[in-house]
């Protein structure tokens, strides 16, 4: 099965979006660089991979800023507004509601290697199946008191292995860790 990875900032209260899905609270949201031209590791972590996962709030997001923040990638939609088999939405986009082990068994069969797994419910989803090797969570120095829950609820307990964490000058706090995925 490809490895697949989660990179997200998260509000210090563990939020990824507010209830309405806004990201005002997050800097470079809008399209618009971060100032000082910081990208918390995502260029290179972006390089790594091979494929994007995306719930359908986080494409439909993604497609609205000015430019589409994924060019050179292959994106699948995961979205019960899809049928089972991948549709094209367009180019280098398919959309699909394959379940997340059917959908990773299919990408296993287009030789994807490594696979960005974003959009909440797409995480927890993942999460619960056992199908995310690694996250790395930007922690901003922010409570914005309500909104999207990164984790939802999983079922189990899920064990993780410290990898490393960093602190930026921002304030941001960025911790990599692996997941255990035995059952």
């Amino acid at each position: 099965m490809p490895k697949c990875s989660v990179f997200i900032a998260t509000s210090l209260d563990g939020f990824i979006a507010r209830k309405n899905g806004n990201l005002d609270w997050l800097p470079g949201s809008d399209g618009v660089p971060v100032p000082g031209g910081e990208d918390y590791g995502y260029k290179s972590f972006f390089e790594s991979i091979d494929a994007l996962i995306l719930g359908r709030k986080t494409y439909e997001l993604a497609s609205s800023v000015p430019e589409w923040p994924y060019m050179g990638k292959s994106v699948v939609v995961l979205s019960s507004r899809y049928p089972k088999t991948l549709q094209p939405i367009s180019q280098n986009i398919e959309g699909t509601s394959l379940t997340p082990r059917e959908l990773l068994s299919e990408m296993e069969s287009r030789s994807v290697q490594h696979i960005y797994v974003d959009g909440g419910t797409t995480i927890q989803s993942f999460l619960r199946d056992r199908l995310i090797d690694e996250l790395t969570v930007t922690r901003l120095p922010v409570l914005i008191g309500e909104g999207i829950s990164l984790f939802g609820p999983t079922g189990r307990d899920i064990k993780l292995r410290h990898i490393s964490t960093k602190t930026f000058p921002s304030g941001f706090v960025q911790s990599k860790y692996g997941v255990d995925n035995a059952a």
